[in-house]
């Protein structure tokens, strides 16, 4: 029977823009063949073509690869041999490498030399039957929380397009649009501020819960969804074993898609304050007040968690990393250093100066700031915060403040948590009055991946304050 037949067989239930569907909802609606994997790769298709010219959330973008695969996937349903997540439509963050296609890391002074094969978040999806449609966009380096590269042209964020997505999943996170299977990295917040000011949910995982490569300090992939369960879903994948990772966990067979949790008698901190960097937005503060008082009216212990970043382990976690990015950058032609974003050329020509006692204080600060994180959290089950001290700031900005030798004002609620390891999400907790999403970060003991996902779809269900995807006309 030919393909054509075949998706004349399947029928979408209802009006709706298959877009927009959930993967759970896509796969019950492929195995009831209500819907095929080659609907929902056109509908996404077309959702891509109509909004991309104005978010530029993409690189790479491959319909016809996208269909060849979705044909694919719906010959494996016809025959009653689909995978896990067959047909579901993803992206996946530039600099996780897919076989074939190069990888620039957001800057135009990288030579682009196509990928020999799939990291392994790309393979876990691929080989569990996702159609991978594009990947996205990022910052030079990934050094920055923005849209903004030298590379690619200036991701917008689909809330409103005069404001910056985030970074460095930048594209990850304004793409969310584009079906429900979205990838991106984090090794300071470029899952979670994305996240919040995109209004999506992002996990950060603990720190090699999800296999990657190249590995390195502090650094994870996760997923970036719609909906907690998309994320979930998502796991299930993504968590599967791969030699390539050294630090990776030893793999854990996890009931991912059980969600459920009681909440009354949870001991949940609340961590307003960053201690460091920018003051919080009073509206940010407003929103996670009414979270906590949710989880508190549904029983859960809430309790203050005083702040605990100092500006010294923010600096030193500077010095580290702008020293980090000149041992790159240093080796390139003043040509090929010249294409480089200024605002990370300059950040980072503050680092070629610093000692190397210089250096290992910053990442020893580094190190003091994982046991602080352990310290100040580990007395609760979960804790809430903010996810960013702002709301989604102008489009064309590098940073919050767009200041190279402030570089990090906007990040004392994420970074910790990547340097202990601890999982954390951003869950939408509403908007403000114009609009923007605000973020609200749940952060988990020590590789409690799950308990994160759970406390994470308990808040999605209690928000009050959650909207359709935006409409981009």
């Amino acid at each position: 029977m030919s393909t054509s037949s075949l998706s004349h067989r399947f029928t979408a239930e209802s009006s709706a823009d298959l877009a927009d569907w959930s993967g759970p909802e896509l796969l019950d609606a492929y195995a009831r063949k209500t819907a095929s994997p080659v609907d929902a790769t056109k509908a996404v298709i077309a959702r891509i073509e109509a909004y991309e010219p104005k978010l530029q959330a993409l690189y790479a973008f491959d319909p016809e690869g996208a269909l060849r695969d979705a044909r694919a996937s719906e010959q494996r349903w016809m025959k009653g041999e689909a995978k896990a997540l067959d047909g579901i439509p993803a992206t996946i963050k530039e600099n996780i490498a897919t076989k074939g296609t190069p990888v620039p890391l957001g800057t135009a002074a990288r030579p682009l030399v196509p990928a020999a094969q799939d990291a392994p978040a790309a393979a876990r999806l691929r080989e569990d039957g996702a159609v991978i449609l594009a990947k996205t966009t990022m910052p030079d380096y990934g050094m920055l929380s923005s849209g903004l590269s030298s590379f690619h042209p200036l991701t917008r964020n689909p809330w409103d397009l005069s404001k910056n997505p985030g970074g460095s999943s930048a594209g990850a996170a304004a793409a969310a649009g584009y079906g429900p299977f979205h990838v991106g990295t984090d090794i300071g917040g470029s899952i979670r501020l994305p996240a919040s000011w995109c209004g999506i949910f992002g996990l950060k995982p603990s720190f090699g819960r999800i296999p990657i490569d190249p590995a390195y300090y502090g650094r994870v992939a996760g997923p970036m969804t719609r909906t907690v369960r998309d994320a979930a879903l998502m796991m299930t994948s993504l968590t599967r074993p791969d030699m390539r990772d050294p630090t990776s966990l030893p793999y854990q067979e996890l009931p991912w898609l059980d969600l459920s949790i009681d909440i009354k008698g949870l001991r949940i901190g609340v961590m307003m304050e960053a201690g460091v960097g920018m003051p919080l937005d009073p509206e940010i503060r407003a929103a996670v007040e009414r979270a906590a008082k949710a989880f508190a009216d549904a029983g859960a212990i809430v309790e203050e968690v005083p702040a605990f970043i100092t500006r010294e382990m923010l600096d030193g976690l500077d010095d580290f990393w702008r020293q980090r990015a000149w041992t790159d950058i240093a080796p390139l032609s003043d040509e090929d250093r010249g294409r480089i974003l200024p605002y990370i050329l300059q950040w980072a020509e503050g680092g070629k100066d610093l000692s190397g006692a210089e250096v290992y204080s910053g990442m020893n600060q580094m190190m003091v700031m994982r046991h602080a994180a352990v310290a100040a959290t580990h007395r609760f089950d979960f804790v809430i915060s903010p996810v960013a001290p702002c709301v989604a700031y102008p489009a064309e900005l590098a940073s919050p403040i767009h200041d190279p030798e402030k570089p990090f004002e906007h990040i004392g609620y994420t970074v910790a948590f990547n340097m202990s390891d601890q999982p954390a999400a951003s869950v939408n907790a509403g908007f403000t009055k114009t609009g923007l999403p605000i973020g609200l970060q749940i952060v988990g003991r020590r590789f409690d991946d799950l308990g994160v996902l759970r406390i994470s779809q308990a808040w999605e269900d209690m928000c009050r304050d959650s909207r359709p995807w935006p409409k981009l006309a």
